[in-house]
């Protein structure tokens, strides 16, 4: 029998209202997440990407209900976090942590990291005292720092320290899920490797269910289980990590990953370039959203929207995905040096080979 999900979303949607003039008329809508569903089992890392502007921060905010909905439900451990009242979610908010983008501002500058730790074990009445101190201490071990640092301020931290000392924060209660809110995009690239490392550990040795809100598609498939793909404000594509990346099948996600830089001049490769501007969320396109950029659109694509749909758990949200054939790989431009490099780089990154043509496959 299979285990209920840690977490349930179905229909969650977050419209933020547009007023003007000086009564403060509403005049429209800003449709930042419309209409998603997705479900986390425990010790599972699901990753939201997109480009900027498509709602995948705002959603992970929606699940942790650091924002109310305008419609739609939040399941976490079978209840409905919409339906609680203020004292019963602030005792959940124990298990639901978040770690935030930007480790310069999230920490506060008057608060040593001994008190910003110790702070979520004393409201939640977990550890005061020398029990708390000690509890600081083998956090801050955890993410690599010393118990010493406890006694000093976030300025005294470089970028990467200070990241820890958020993940620390995030794992203080012992919490159950985690959302991470692109928590490497303002750190160094040496720095980055470090702490996806570090939560990929921290995901694997504690069993939690991880959130990762990312546009870095080599984070994601480092550390990632399964990928949603959104585009603004739907989910337009949901499959496992390795699926998505062997065979993505919405033109929009083919885009993404035909993106992807690689550190190589000799591969030669065709890139699908989306022409014109993302589409106002304040007046989104009918039918299928992504169909003013899409090469393949067609006439339905523009009245009827595409549902999440497909084949197990691969789903998309394209009325033609069978007729999309998917991207290939970068192809070395000459020679078996070349063709060594990308197996060496492919080997690195963790990507599937290509399929050796017939000549190469003969023995």
């Amino acid at each position: 029998m299979k285990a209920a999900p840690l977490l349930r979303v179905d229909g969650l949607v977050k419209h933020f209202p547009v007023r003007r003039g000086l009564l403060g008329r509403t005049v429209g809508a800003i449709k930042a997440v419309d209409g998603i569903a997705f479900d986390l089992a425990a010790g599972e890392t699901l990753a939201i990407v997109g480009e900027s502007g498509c709602g995948k921060s705002t959603a992970g905010r929606l699940v942790l209900r650091l924002i109310e909905p305008t419609e739609g439900t939040v399941e976490f451990e079978g209840e409905n976090i919409f339906a609680l009242s203020d004292a019963e979610m602030r005792a959940r908010r124990r298990h639901m942590q978040i770690i935030f983008q930007d480790p310069y501002a999230s920490l506060n500058p008057r608060m040593t990291v001994g008190e910003m730790l110790g702070e979520p074990l004393r409201l939640h009445g977990i550890a005061r005292g020398a029990e708390a101190r000690d509890r600081v201490g083998e956090l801050l071990q955890l993410v690599g720092l010393s118990p010493r640092h406890a006694q000093r301020f976030p300025h005294e931290f470089s970028g990467g320290q200070r990241q820890r000392i958020g993940i620390a924060r995030a794992l203080a209660c012992n919490p159950r899920l985690i959302v991470g809110d692109e928590p490497v995009s303002a750190l160094d690239v040496s720095i980055q490797a470090q702490i996806v490392n570090l939560l990929k550990d921290l995901q694997q040795r504690f069993k939690l269910g991880f959130i990762l809100i990312s546009h870095g598609l080599g984070v994601v498939r480092h550390v990632a289980d399964r990928v949603a793909v959104m585009y603004l404000g739907k989910i337009v594509e949901i499959a496992e990590k390795h699926a998505l990346f062997a065979s993505p099948r919405h033109p929009y996600t083919q885009a993404l990953l035909q993106a992807i830089p690689w550190p190589d001049p000799t591969l030669k490769r065709q890139r699908a370039i989306l022409e014109g501007d993302v589409p106002s969320p304040l007046n989104p396109p009918a039918g299928c959203r992504f169909h003013t950029r899409c090469p393949y659109a067609q006439e339905r694509c523009r009245r009827e929207e595409p549902p999440l749909a497909g084949d197990g758990a691969h789903a998309i949200a394209c009325h033609f995905w069978r007729d999309i054939a998917p991207p290939q790989l970068p192809v070395p431009s000459h020679g078996d040096a070349s063709r060594a490099r990308l197996d060496r780089l492919q080997a690195h990154f963790g990507a599937p080979r290509p399929s050796p043509s017939p000549a190469e496959a003969t023995p």
